[in-house]
């Protein structure tokens, strides 16, 4: 089979050019820090009350500006209920559920993650702007699902 000379010529910079965008892409977002949410720590889903830290679910204070916040997603609520940070504060997300498989998202944000029993999932955020932040579960989880959510309220 014969190819033609221009042919060849396209077939390459095409080839060029994909190398070139998947290595521009795949640079950037090392450099960035993007990683998708850890949930390799498992944890046995019965007994998440009488597990650290998840015994005590709450936001505390870690450092001036960064907080933890351990959170329990179960039947239809987050526990902890309505936590208040200051602005340009970073919050480490420490979520895990008690029962099914619930969505923990920050509305207009890039916080997404998948709740899944006996998995601790977690991932770091931080919030540049003030307002109220809305936390909604996506992943369709009984009749209640659309009454689950809370609030992060970020201040000056």
């Amino acid at each position: 089979m014969h190819i033609h000379r221009l042919e060849k010529i396209w077939l390459g910079f095409g080839c060029v050019m994909l190398a070139v965008f998947l290595g521009i892409i795949g640079v950037s977002a090392f450099a960035s820090g993007n990683q998708p949410p850890s949930d390799a720590t498992l944890i046995d889903p019965t007994q998440v009350d009488q597990t650290k830290p998840f015994d005590q679910p709450g936001l505390k204070k870690i450092d001036d500006n960064k907080y933890e916040a351990v959170m329990v997603s179960q039947a239809f609520q987050f526990t902890p209920q309505d936590m208040v940070i200051k602005k340009g504060a970073t919050v480490n997300f420490l979520v895990t559920s008690k029962d099914v498989v619930h969505g923990f998202e920050i509305v207009k944000t890039n916080v997404n993650m998948m709740v899944v029993p006996g998995h601790i999932n977690s991932i770091e955020y931080t919030f540049k702007k003030a307002g109220d932040y809305l936390i909604v579960c996506n992943e369709y989880c009984g009749t209640a699902h659309h009454m689950m959510s809370t609030k992060i309220k970020v201040v000056d």
